[in-house]
Formats: structure tokens, sequence, C-alpha cells
């Protein structure tokens, strides 16, 4: 008889089953992606999963605020960058140019 799934005190599994089918040369690919990080392929295609969709809800996130504070936060995208912080970003080497 094969095991259940862990539960919680109200007998609710704390994990479900996903069942996916895809073609070889994407398993293959997964698989090689998860290999380099020395993950699962349960574990990569959770967690890309789980990022794929926290995205795909932010995205629809709606942030209302009232006139004054649209104003304010227009007139801080229209001025020019500069500071301390910008200047040391923009005196730092690129990585990809490494």
């Amino acid at each position: 008889m094969p095991s259940l799934p862990p539960t919680t005190a109200n007998a609710e599994p704390l994990t479900l089953p996903v069942n996916l089918r895809v073609r070889r040369a994407i398993r293959d690919l997964i698989d090689q992606a998860a290999k380099s990080q020395g993950r699962s392929r349960a574990e990569f295609m959770i967690d890309a999963a789980r990022r794929a969709a926290e995205e795909a809800l932010l995205d629809q996130t709606l942030v209302r605020v009232d006139r004054q504070t649209y104003e304010q936060f227009l007139t801080v995208l229209d001025q020019p960058p500069g500071g301390e912080g910008f200047d040391r970003l923009m005196q730092a080497p690129s990585p990809w140019k490494q």
C-alpha cells in the first residue's frame, strides 16, 4: 500500500501532486537546467512555476493613489537621475563586460 503524504492537524496534505506531460526535448532542457543548479527536476519546476505565478499576479496589481500623490510621483520620475548612489552605480563595472 503506498504511503500518504504528511498531513497537518486538519488532515489536509502538506503537498499535492501536479502532473504534467511535456515533450522529451523540453524535459531534457529542464533536467539540464536543474542539474546546473544542483536541484531536482521537481524543485526546479516548482520554483520556476511559483516565480511565474507571482510575477503574473504582481503584473495585475493596481495601486490607487490620490491626485496629489500621483503628481508628486510624476515629478520625481521627471527628475534627472543623480546623487551619490546613482554616481556610484554608474561607476561600477558591468558584470557582463568582465
